[in-house]
């Protein structure tokens, strides 16, 4: 179970999972990952609980002036093999069902640039690093 704050608790399942958010904020996309990439001694953000027992595999970003979360989760929402295993997830303070979802495999960074530039053909280039796996 995991206990994720006023969110309540949760069964997570291994698997793989993808969450969206946004890093308009002070430092951009460098800081919002840098924060994510590390576990945090006190949780903020929803995605902050689940790091504690979860490692940053890889990490998926756009320079895109537009703010993209809504669109990503409604492109992962509908992925081949997706569920959300926290309903709520980091969507607090917006209408999706969640931003977090889990897949049995790793999903395919390919497929969700090609769905994301048919569909939203005003997005931005979409990019990938491989972070430490030897990191938790």
């Amino acid at each position: 179970m995991l206990s994720v704050g006023a969110l309540g608790r949760f069964p997570i399942q291994p698997g793989f999972f993808a969450y969206v958010g946004s890093a308009f904020g002070p430092g951009g996309v460098a800081a919002r990952c840098a924060h994510h990439s590390r576990v945090a001694l006190r949780p903020h953000w929803h995605i902050d609980y689940l790091r504690a027992v979860t490692r940053v595999e890889e990490i998926w970003y756009s320079h895109d002036r537009s703010p993209r979360e809504h669109d990503w989760a409604a492109l992962l929402a509908t992925a081949r093999g997706s569920s959300r295993p926290c309903p709520g997830f980091g969507a607090s303070d917006c209408r999706c069902s969640s931003h977090l979802f889990q897949f049995a495999g790793p999903p395919s960074f390919e497929s969700f640039r090609r769905r994301a530039m048919r569909r939203l053909p005003d997005h931005g280039a979409l990019a990938r690093v491989s972070v430490d796996r030897t990191s938790r």
